[in-house]
């Protein structure tokens, strides 16, 4: 029940724009990063389970000792706060609206909201292909991964998974600065997603009817002919399955060249259809939506037999 209402909440009131307390999160793993910085692994993975233990600590200090409605609430409001899919979708709305009206240059200045891809020199196709991508890719992490940490391990496991996902997007990217400092918080990443990734990718596949375009049970095959066969081409272990599930039912091709601070990377094509087009964003949040649901049942439905088992026991 608590899983279920904070959708509900995160439907109604998405994030807030002043004091998430993913933000606070964010300043205090900052704090600590400047003073035990190192270019080492070590240190890297000494900052990681610093941050990411501590996270985990007070998620079971918070839930310690609660009676059932209360951890309903308590949960409630952590799945709140650590969901991202109505932000994310009405983000992809806001980049459809701008392509649709021609607002180049407004759509550019917004994708950084999205990814860290360069939008300078994208067209409207380009634009909204790295919108469908960052959309797929997305809902994984901001919304399947962290019900399915809530459904098996309560609010640590929900504050757990946020703090992993955090750390990563901080200094998880490779770069002089983090190529070893970041490692562990990577591939801790890699690893929290491995299994999310995949229940996203299936979820999409059950989703591809919300955007048929030629029939329902095509869509489908198409989405699970293009998971098997594309899952593994991107170069992230996880994306992939996201990413090319949704090309099979959206009918379309992603992957190929982008853009990160001036280094070039060209991707694998995942899926057989056409380029997506500025009309594919919106398909893309609708389908997006369509995999929340699908896993805020998927999570209560987990939860609940955990339960059972417990009380058996």
């Amino acid at each position: 029940m608590g899983l279920l209402l904070g959708v509900g909440l995160d439907l109604v009131f998405a994030d807030p724009r002043r004091g998430h307390p993913v933000a606070g999160f964010g300043g205090a793993a900052a704090r600590l990063e400047k003073r035990i910085y190192g270019d080492s692994r070590a240190r890297g993975a000494v900052f990681t389970g610093l941050c990411v233990g501590t996270a985990a600590a007070l998620g079971v200090l918070a839930e310690r000792g609660r009676r059932p409605v209360a951890r309903c609430l308590l949960t409630a409001g952590a799945t709140w706060a650590v969901l991202g899919g109505t932000s994310l979708g009405r983000e992809g709305m806001i980049m459809a609206r701008r392509l649709e009206e021609g607002d180049l240059d407004g759509a550019r200045s917004r994708l950084s909201h999205l990814c860290a891809r360069d939008p300078s020199g994208l067209d409207a196709d380009a634009l909204a292909r790295a919108t469908v991508e960052s959309l797929a890719e997305n809902t994984g992490d901001a919304v399947v991964a962290p019900l399915l940490w809530g459904a098996v391990a309560g609010v640590p496991g929900l504050i757990a998974y946020r703090a992993v996902n955090t750390l990563d997007a901080m200094v998880g990217y490779r770069g002089v600065r983090y190529e070893r400092f970041g490692w562990a918080s990577a591939r801790l990443d890699d690893l929290a997603n491995w299994i999310p990734a995949r229940v996203t990718g299936l979820l999409t596949v059950l989703a591809a009817p919300s955007v048929a375009e030629d029939g329902a049970r095509r869509a489908v095959a198409e989405s699970w002919r293009i998971l098997r066969r594309d899952g593994a081409a991107h170069p992230s272990p996880n994306a992939g399955r996201c990413e090319s599930a949704a090309a099979g039912a959206l009918g379309v091709r992603l992957g190929g060249a982008n853009s990160y601070g001036g280094s070039l990377e060209i991707r694998p094509e995942l899926g057989d259809g056409r380029k997506p087009r500025v009309e594919d964003v919106r398909r893309a949040v609708r389908l997006s939506r369509a995999v929340t649901a699908g896993a805020a049942l998927t999570a209560a439905l987990l939860a609940l037999l955990g339960r059972r088992r417990g009380t058996r026991e």
